[in-house]
């Protein structure tokens, strides 16, 4: 079809939109009315979708054998615990190492949540036989200091031990909820124990180099009721900021130390740092109401996606310290964009949902969970990237595993739990956030939907209630959408007339037996324009449709790819290819030059090794 070229309102490489992998926490009664939407978690939803269905078994055939293999055989990882235990034997690796054995079991047991299985829950049971082992007998586990010497231990604020601690909190609280085995939680609260001892008021001071411990207490908190697992998280953020940190002034920024959180209106420094701290920092205000936490929070959620966001949802453009540079500074080539940066923006922005009910932060957890992190793993499921840029000249590819391996252990907790995403509830309403073939029973109400998206916007929901009930159903309406309509039980729904909410379709009725609810979302290839404050994308254009971000690959454009450009005469058509990269909507871009094809950005580097390129010459040549 014919495009019009949009306005940079619209879009957006620092995109300004108008419009979490771990379970969020639960509070007592009394504080969850500081939060707005609780989660219906994902071991109370069936997926049946023809997108994630085949992902998710990739994860449990695939994902997970590689990353046992690689921390028993082909690393030390495994053998770090082993030798700890034994108080003999050299560390090998980096320092922080068995944070990527933690993830890896927290994957395992999400995986045994959905698909339970003795060969597997054997496995975890034989690892955390070892973690018991190492620990020490004051509570301490970390197998780097126990080897190098425990005299070194808490004398470095940047050297990852209470980062390890927070990977072992949550995974010793997913084994525990998968099998009810407390032996591995045993251990977590062992060494926060010691922690405690150790630090908090009128204690020693603490600022951790690595955020992560501070979300995984109060998801200790959640489970145990425990109020002090929650105040020494909240601790532990108010440390930063006032000098406490042993830190250069670089490392104060890069850390994010060189102010105290609730004063923050940008951000800086590490990008997986300050996604993990924004989490903490949700997850505490669920639970206190910390008014503080939140407007800080929005401030800087603001300056990030308007200034310092790729259009993929990634974030952190430079590798020198994995971080955020000036605003708009966005190059593609260079782009740094972690996977594990790209995970934490869906923890936060579905945190952030979970806050305030309004669905622009499911927007952008959206945009990065189909672009920015599953770009980070093979259609195969066995090989990883950790960096992701925007355009390459052929030279950068996924690998088997890397020497810090935090990218592939993220995405082995990440992809079992996608079903945390999907669905919301609070006292009077049930929230469908995405669109993923799926059913669950909530508030009183079965919900199963089917849709092939992201390939195409048509979503049936089938809403089943025994019994009458008053409920609320908040249908997300994406903000890439321009053009939707709606249907219940066959009845049309005017849009401009339909009940809206923070970016919700409100359908408050009395439900009794079965109603089908239909939605259609149009679905256009849209021409994107960056914000043309971003330098490295003038004269460019980019290519969405629906979610997906796409790109060019030099396999796809032989003899096209260098002289590539879009202009106004453009047309595109879309066609589904079974073939191709395990089942793709490709988009055919028809210029002047010839033609261009165009495939989904997560979807590259599955095939032989050549260029791509997601940002496009645009306009004639005179131009």
């Amino acid at each position: 079809m014919q495009f019009k070229s949009h306005s940079s309102a619209l879009i957006i490489q620092a995109i300004a939109f108008a419009f979490l992998l771990v379970a969020p926490v639960s509070c007592t009664d009394a504080e969850q009315s500081h939060k707005a939407v609780q989660p219906v978690l994902f071991s109370d939803v069936n997926i049946n979708d023809p997108f994630w269905t085949p992902r998710l078994d990739t994860l449990k055939n695939v994902t997970l054998e590689v990353c046992i293999d690689q921390i028993e055989n082909q690393t030390g990882r495994i053998r770090n615990f082993e030798n700890a235990a034994k108080g003999e034997g050299q560390h090998s690796g980096i320092y922080f190492d068995d944070s990527d054995v933690y993830k890896a079991l927290e994957g395992m047991a999400y995986s045994l949540k959905n698909n339970p299985g003795s060969a597997l829950e054997a496995k975890c049971d034989e690892w955390i036989a070892k973690f018991a082992a190492a620990q020490q007998p004051d509570g301490y586990i970390n197998t780097f200091y126990t080897l190098t010497g425990l005299d070194k231990r808490w004398t470095d604020m940047g050297m990852h031990e209470m980062y390890c601690a927070g990977h072992l909190i949550e995974a010793a609280i997913a084994y525990f909820e998968a099998t009810g085995k407390d032996k591995f939680l045993g251990v977590a609260k062992k060494m926060v124990a010691h922690m405690m001892d150790l630090f908090g008021p009128g204690k020693r001071h603490w600022v951790p180099g690595h955020e992560e411990i501070e979300l995984a207490l109060v998801k200790l908190y959640s489970l145990t009721g425990d109020r002090q697992y929650l105040d020494f998280a909240q601790w532990l953020v108010d440390e930063r900021g006032h000098g406490h940190g042993s830190y250069s002034e670089f490392d104060a920024v890069h850390y994010q130390d060189d102010i105290p959180v609730r004063e923050m209106t940008t951000i800086n420094g590490h990008a997986v740092r300050a996604m993990y701290l924004f989490c903490g920092m949700a997850d505490i205000a669920a639970c206190t109401g910390d008014e503080g936490y939140v407007q800080a929070m929005l401030r800087v959620w603001d300056k990030i996606v308007s200034r310092k966001m790729y259009i993929t949802g990634g974030i952190g453009h430079t590798g020198h310290f994995e971080g955020f540079s000036a605003d708009y500074d966005l190059p593609n080539a260079e782009a740094y964009c972690e996977t594990c940066a790209s995970i934490g923006m869906v923890l936060w922005n579905w945190r952030m949902n979970g806050m305030t009910g309004d669905s622009k932060f499911i927007d952008v957890m959206e945009r990065s969970m189909y672009n920015g992190v599953l770009s980070g793993i093979s259609l195969s499921g066995d090989r990883f990237f950790y960096v992701n840029p925007l355009e390459t000249d052929g030279n950068h590819h996924r690998q088997a595993w890397y020497g810090c391996a935090c990218c592939p252990s993220n995405l082995c907790r990440f992809i079992p739990s996608v079903g945390n995403y999907i669905y919301g509830t609070s006292a009077d309403a049930v929230y469908v956030n995405l669109f993923i073939g799926s059913s669950t029973t909530v508030n009183g109400l079965g919900i199963c939907q089917e849709t092939s998206y992201p390939w195409n916007g048509d979503v049936s929901i089938r809403v089943s209630a025994p019994k009458s009930v008053n409920r609320t159903l908040k249908i997300r309406i994406p903000g890439w959408c321009r053009n939707w309509t709606a249907s219940i039980g066959g009845v049309q729904i005017d849009p401009a007339e339909s009940g809206m909410d923070r970016g919700y379709l409100c359908i408050d009725r009395k439900w009794k037996g079965e109603t089908v609810i239909r939605l259609s979302f149009d679905m256009p290839v849209e021409v994107v324009s960056a914000d043309p404050r971003v330098k490295a994308d003038e004269g460019k254009r980019a290519l969405m449709r629906g979610p997906l971000v796409y790109c060019m690959e030099g396999i796809d454009n032989v003899g096209t790819y260098q002289s590539a450009r879009l202009d106004s005469t453009t047309t595109f058509t879309t066609e589904y290819d079974a073939s191709l990269l395990c089942g793709v909507q490709t988009i055919s871009a028809e210029t002047p030059e010839g033609t261009l094809l165009f495939v989904p950005y997560y979807s590259w580097d599955n095939r032989e090794a050549c260029p791509m390129k997601v940002w496009v010459d645009y306009g004639t040549l005179e131009d």
